[in-house]
């Protein structure tokens, strides 16, 4: 069903870089690739098999550097909490996080506090949220156009109806860092272990900030990668700009995040989109597009074509190659963030060399921080990992 925008929400599109089409569809989940491997015929093999046995330790490869066992168990390791609470309610078909909001194990309390300044109150929710350690907040509009047209039942994989409770009104957007040093081995199952470390603290992250919302009397929903597609929130939010390698990058950690995500009732300002200048970096630089072993990910400009039905209809954008990028991740048995690894926005912006290369990349010298990051991105061994202090 097409949601049709309204001027108001044409603007803020607008302001967030977003480009929506007359045949705009909300996505279905089912479609997902993750999930169609799990029914499409096409997408299944021995490979896909051996990846998702390799999180149960049961086929993990001995192939090298970054792919031994003591690789695969850290990453399975970092895992953990994600698994329990995804695996909690798997009986009744919700893959909780994944398939399925996160369930509260906290009531919504009973007296309900009167808050008189939505201002205040965002920025005590972005105080929580960085108390329980997530390391970016921000807050936008609950926009029901990036809502899953309907969920996954993980028991037989077909379609379920994706209900969120009346009156939401807002979506509180949390970032969460992957460590650097981990995403410089990608691939390998190494570097998985970065990716399963952040599933794990924004699952309790995002739990923790839920029940502090519903212990104040207010509707608070936790969500993973379930319920809806986090990367326009997370924009709107103003955490960052979409780029050419799929991820929103930020001026803080570059596009070196996991997003998690409230849906709330509980009056709260919003932000604003800030684009800053990445996308006209972007529109220069194809380095996560050349380093892609399977070509993958698009050159040239946006547009609001469908490589396969993993992606969305109707919005002008970057789109990868889904089926092409979840194919070499099943020939890894682990995930791969090459193209996180050789943005030339992922850097340590705390160091002064780094903060000035991105006063250059945002700026009409963007040509000349391209030249200056043509080496940037490559590959450390897993083994200088395990042997550093």
């Amino acid at each position: 069903m097409t949601l049709p925008a309204n001027s108001q929400q044409k603007k803020s599109d607008a302001d967030a870089g977003i480009e929506v089409t007359d045949d705009f569809e909300r996505f279905i989940q089912r479609n997902d690739v993750f999930s169609r491997a799990m029914w499409d015929d096409s997408l299944q093999s021995p490979k896909t098999n051996a990846f998702f046995a390799s999180y149960r330790m049961e086929a993990a490869p001995r192939r090298g550097d970054g792919f031994s066992q003591k690789d695969f168990a850290l990453r399975n390791a970092a895992w953990l909490i994600s698994d329990v609470v995804s695996d909690r309610s798997a009986k009744d078909g919700r893959r909780e996080g994944f398939q399925a909001p996160i369930a509260a194990d906290t009531p919504v309390a009973s007296e309900r506090l009167d808050v008189t300044d939505p201002s205040a109150m965002a920025t005590e929710v972005k105080r929580i949220a960085k108390f329980f350690g997530a390391d970016l907040c921000g807050v936008t509009n609950y926009d029901e156009r990036w809502l899953y047209k309907s969920r996954v039942d993980t028991r037989d994989m077909s379609d379920a109806t994706n209900n969120l409770p009346h009156g939401l009104t807002s979506v509180i957007v949390m970032g969460h860092q992957m460590e650097e040093d981990l995403v410089a081995t990608y691939p390998s199952a190494l570097a998985g272990a970065a990716t399963g470390r952040e599933y794990s603290h924004e699952a309790t992250i995002v739990m923790q900030v839920a029940a502090y919302i519903r212990n104040l009397g207010y509707e608070a929903v936790a969500s993973m990668n379930d319920t809806a597609l986090v990367i326009p929130y997370a924009i709107k939010a103003g955490l960052g700009e979409y780029a050419r390698n799929q991820l929103v990058i930020t001026p803080e950690f570059g596009p070196r995040l996991r997003f998690s995500k409230i849906f709330t009732n509980i009056p709260l300002a919003h932000d604003a989109a800030k684009p800053l200048g990445i996308r006209a970096f972007c529109d220069i630089c194809t380095a996560c597009a050349d380093a892609c072993p399977v070509k993958a990910l698009p050159y040239g400009l946006p547009t609001d074509v469908q490589p396969n039905i993993s992606a969305i209809k109707g919005v002008r954008k970057w789109t990868s190659d889904a089926e092409k990028c979840f194919g070499f991740w099943a020939s890894l048995a682990s995930d791969c963030a090459i193209c996180m690894r050789v943005c030339p926005f992922n850097r340590d912006f705390t160091k002064w060399r780094h903060r000035l290369w991105l006063k250059l990349a945002l700026s009409p010298l963007r040509n000349f921080a391209l030249r200056l990051a043509k080496k940037h991105g490559a590959r450390k061994k897993p083994s200088d990992w395990w042997r550093s202090p």
